[in-house]
């Protein structure tokens, strides 16, 4: 079965269950109030959900604690809500993925319990032990200040158990043959039920070999060839979207020289230079990093993300790049997390500076791959510093200004919806925005209509084209005989450039502005004058008078 590539020109969603929209009134989002808001989800023009853990779990992590794969944690229904929800997807032409988080379980899982209790038990196996504390036990750690070991031990089992993330997580011994086919099973059962694929978590710490005597860790990539074949043969068009935050020189290697391994990875080299770009209104960095991750197969593609439900990890950048972006967006302490990352949400970072969201919104849209956009960005909501680490921007969906922004009937969800201040559901909701012509949801929906008519950009091969000025980005893509420029003012100045688009056929040719009617000539047959309002961006196709006057007629 071969796949039809889907993925090259869509546009994901992600939210998490529990906080999105909660029907039966317990405090708690669930699938049935998820389905009920598909219609929104379609109308914003999301191609694509994915859907963040939503297993039984004891909840110490956010759902990254799984007790059961094979099952829906009864806060949020069952597996027929569940199906109703993916059948619900098929019918509006959305597709959906979901969280594989098969690096570690919970300690709650019977497959720990037994494999602590019964040392001749198979499960035992199944997991990573050492007789006595490792050496490098505190090397390795993924939560500075929060975590302090990656080897704890468990009184029962008398033995020190691997957890490469918190203690309530021991990890999987994925070299073990049965835990792989058990993974096999996993991704076979969700496909079964209509998922088209899934956002694998911690890919590297997956396919890494694991015990008390790895002093560096070895990954072994072949093991995603196996769980690509396995996928393919399930399902032809399904995909994996790895998180794999590692350095470009090893992109290839998750990718597969061939494209026979990972369909997509997140662009974190990309996200993260690209708020150095914002943040200090140099594009330099962020053109290298373009350059940089600019191989892969042509079946291939990159996630392009602004924020998620984790920290805006800044550790690929330079000390001082990393001072510079958490001076312009998490200044306090309180904002900043693990040693590395900002923990907050989109729009408070950028001070609700309409000007530089659109920005960083148009940057995530025309930068190469496929953008994935995290609910409630859409319409600018906020983060709560109260709460813990990553809590803080995993706040309940603001839908109207009924109590609790329209979240649920419920006095208490499990993290208090945003009250109050600019942020709060009294001003920023869903219901609100739909009304206001002028608002960012309307202005989202509506970039997100243009983004996909635009396959160039998930499609074509991309060229950065030189400005004369560092704080502006330009990038132009060529595919099928068509070209697109999409060109970026980082500066709080205006700026007038001097461009040329450089592609095949673009001489005396019109740049047809595809977000208002300021289109572009060429001054002198080749280069265009273009005059950029602070923080302003353009959408152009590279065309001729013909090509306006076809979209005009259509």
């Amino acid at each position: 079965m071969i796949s039809d590539l889907w993925y090259k020109n869509a546009v994901v969603y992600c939210l998490s269950v529990e906080s999105y929209m909660d029907a039966n009134g317990d405090g708690v989002g669930d699938f049935e109030g998820l389905t009920r808001r598909l219609d929104y989800i379609q109308g914003l023009g999301a191609t694509c959900i994915w859907l963040m853990p939503f297993q039984p779990s004891p909840q110490k992590d956010n759902g990254y604690d799984i007790s059961d794969y094979y099952g829906v944690d009864p806060r949020y229904g069952t597996l027929g809500d569940f199906v109703e929800f993916t059948h619900g997807c098929h019918q509006r032409g959305m597709r959906v993925i979901i969280d594989l988080v098969v690096n570690h379980t919970s300690d709650q899982h019977p497959w720990f319990q037994e494999a602590r209790r019964d040392p001749h038990s198979k499960y035992r196996d199944w997991y990573v032990w050492s007789d006595k504390r490792p050496a490098n036990a505190e090397e390795g750690i993924v939560f500075p200040g929060v975590q302090k070991t990656t080897w704890t031990r468990d009184a029962e089992a008398k033995l020190y158990y691997f957890h490469r993330f918190y203690e309530f997580q021991p990890d999987l011994n994925t070299e073990n043959p049965h835990v792989q086919a058990e993974i096999l099973k996993i991704m076979g059962f969700w496909l079964q039920l209509g998922v088209s694929g899934f956002r694998m978590d911690a890919v590297p710490f997956v396919i890494a070999k694991k015990g008390a005597d790895v002093v560096k860790p070895v990954e072994r990539y072949d093991m995603l060839r196996d769980l690509r074949e396995f996928l393919q043969w399930r399902k032809g068009d399904a995909i994996i979207l790895a998180e794999a935050n590692v350095l470009p020189k090893t992109d290839m290697e998750y990718f597969g020289d061939d494209g026979d391994r990972m369909q997509m990875m997140f662009n974190f080299q990309v996200n993260q230079n690209l708020f150095y770009a914002l943040a200090a209104g140099d594009s330099r960095p962020l053109a290298k990093a373009l350059e940089a991750t600019r191989g892969r197969p042509a079946s291939a593609q990159w996630g392009l993300f602004l924020r998620n439900h984790d920290e805006l990890d800044l550790g690929r950048l330079t000390e001082r790049q990393r001072q510079a972006v958490f001076a312009a967006f998490g200044p306090d302490k309180s904002m900043q997390l693990y040693d590395r990352g900002i923990r907050r949400r989109l729009a408070p970072m950028l001070h609700g500076d309409r000007r530089r969201y659109e920005l960083a919104t148009s940057l995530m849209l025309t930068l190469p791959g496929t953008p994935v956009i995290r609910y409630g960005d859409e319409i600018g909501m906020g983060d709560d510093l109260s709460l813990p680490e990553r809590e803080c921007a995993r706040t309940p969906m603001q839908w109207s200004t009924e109590p609790h922004g329209g979240f649920t009937k419920h006095d208490e969800p499990p993290n208090p919806v945003i009250s109050g201040g600019p942020y709060g559901y009294e001003h920023v909701n869903v219901a609100a925005q739909r009304r206001d012509p002028s608002s960012l949801l309307n202005w989202t929906e509506r970039v997100i209509r243009m983004r996909k008519e635009i396959p160039e950009i998930g499609w074509g091969d991309f060229e950065v084209v030189p400005t004369g000025r560092d704080d502006i980005l330009a990038i132009r893509y060529d595919w099928r005989g068509n070209s697109v420029l999409a060109v970026h003012n980082l500066s709080a100045e205006p700026q007038e450039i001097e461009v040329d688009p450089g592609a095949s056929g673009s001489h005396d040719s019109l740049l047809i502005n595809l977000l208002s009617e300021d289109h572009s000539q060429p001054a002198d047959g080749k280069h265009h004058r273009i005059l950029m309002e602070p923080y302003g961006y353009r959408w152009f196709r590279v065309g001729g008078l013909d090509y306006l006057l076809r979209r005009t007629e259509i």
